[in-house]
């Protein structure tokens, strides 16, 4: 079942046909890097083969502890950073209400999940350790080394809470470790203490890391279906396997990122008419910037929530510096079953939009700022989901991830590591260190 599409006919006036087909012989030598492992990063292509070589056993153990999760906690608390959380969020918040933490247990009938260790602020952790003074907790401790600062000071905090409400024994029944198979400070604490462990794949960087325990987990506690996901991703990474351009859209995609790129368009801002689709849009940022800026080079991706974001930012896309493009997710079938409804006064003069549905106002949202952004000079692809399920999202999980992976080796980089990351790490340790000497 294919619910994704990409429509690309709006690029047309930017981009020609024959530009597309010289991308050709760039597409075939990254699907063969991809494909044999022979490109950069070469070690890291474990996430291609996440959806069609799971573990079954795995699955089970992850959704039987899901099971004891729900039933011996009122809040979940997952403590990661970066790759280690943002999956997760993403897809808790693509398929739980928008309010859920705020509604009942036998409204929303999972804990409370609450996401930490993806920042420093002390005021974050005050905020959260007065929260759960009062409530059953239970914690997901999600890191390879366990060296990462955010979420290693947090786990440090929150063990320690645990501990004082449970003692020693009662808090290793309700830590939860996800982390390296064999070696790591965070490991080895797991290992100490008898903490449940699921494995982060040697071969599988955080960022690509969502189909993994590292997302699977916390999408199971929240009742997600997270075999319909994976089964989803296992039909893209079939889709997306076809080596000639004309029939493969996430190749398509990438190839035009390229070409856009190389025409001044260094900014390319993920859109989404749904605030849901928040943290998919930081899941995608996180992907793309870590992939593919490096070597002073790098497509900056940035987001938007519309129509939110026109109301701040509509004026510089619309008329500011050309060089941005966008890409937007449309999703086409309408499950909110809203209509506006009609008032005898009319004082708002809102009656010519009576018997509407809000989605159907929001769509034409979405139609006219298309054409006004393309008359405007800002490319813009749109990639419609037949409606928002977990299968589908599946798909669209592995559609960028593929996307990322041929876009960075199309640019001439390593889409698989990170080596800029640890400027600013080395030097805050170095200022840590000689502060407590």
């Amino acid at each position: 079942m294919q619910g994704l599409s990409v429509d690309f006919s709006r690029l047309d006036n930017f981009v020609s046909k024959e530009e597309l087909k010289l991308m050709d012989y760039k597409i075939k030598e990254a699907h063969k890097m991809l494909n044999e492992k022979t490109g950069a990063g070469r070690n890291m292509l474990g996430w291609l083969d996440l959806p069609t070589n799971r573990d079954d056993d795995e699955i089970n153990r992850i959704k039987q502890c899901a099971l004891k999760i729900q039933k011996q906690c009122d809040v979940f608390v997952v403590i990661g950073i970066g790759g280690s959380y943002l999956g997760a969020k993403a897809m808790i918040d693509l398929f739980t209400n928008n309010f859920s933490n705020m509604l009942s247990l036998s409204q929303r009938k999972f804990p409370q999940i609450i996401f930490a260790g993806n920042n420093m602020s002390g005021k974050y952790l005050r905020n959260l350790v007065e929260y759960l003074e009062d409530k059953d907790v239970a914690i997901n401790v999600i890191s390879k080394s366990g060296k990462t600062l955010e979420p290693a000071i947090t786990f440090r905090i929150l063990k320690i809470l645990l501990e004082q409400k449970y003692g020693i024994t009662g808090a290793a029944e309700r830590i939860y470790v996800t982390t390296d198979s064999q070696k790591g400070l965070l490991h080895d604490i797991a290992k100490k203490n008898e903490y449940e462990m699921f494995v982060i794949p040697d071969d599988v960087g955080g960022r690509y890391s969502v189909l993994t325990p590292v997302g699977l987990l916390p999408m199971a506690v929240a009742n997600i279906n997270i075999e319909d996901i994976l089964d989803g991703a296992q039909f893209a990474s079939h889709l997306f396997n076809e080596e000639c351009i004309d029939y493969n859209d996430c190749y398509k995609y990438a190839a035009y990122r390229n070409i856009l790129y190389n025409k001044g368009k260094e900014i390319e801002i993920l859109a989404s008419y749904d605030p849901c689709f928040r943290y998919f849009i930081e899941w995608f940022k996180q992907l793309f910037g870590e992939s593919e800026g490096k070597n002073a080079k790098g497509i900056f991706p940035s987001g938007a929530l519309f129509s939110t974001d026109l109301h701040s930012m509509g004026q510089l896309i619309q008329e500011g510096k050309r060089n941005i493009f966008e890409t937007v997710i449309n999703v086409n079938l309408d499950r909110s079953f809203i209509e506006l409804p009609k008032t005898d006064e009319n004082l708002d003069e809102l009656n010519y939009l009576a018997g509407k549905s809000i989605e159907y106002i929001n769509k034409q949202a979405f139609y006219g700022t298309l054409e006004a952004h393309v008359q405007g000079g800002v490319p813009n692809i749109v990639i419609n989901l037949d409606d928002l399920n977990e299968y589908i999202i599946g798909e669209l999980i592995f559609f960028f991830e593929k996307a990322c992976a041929m876009s960075g080796y199309m640019l001439g980089v390593n889409p698989f590591d990170q080596p800029g990351v640890e400027a600013y790490k080395k030097n805050m340790m170095n200022l840590l260190i000689s502060d407590n000497d």
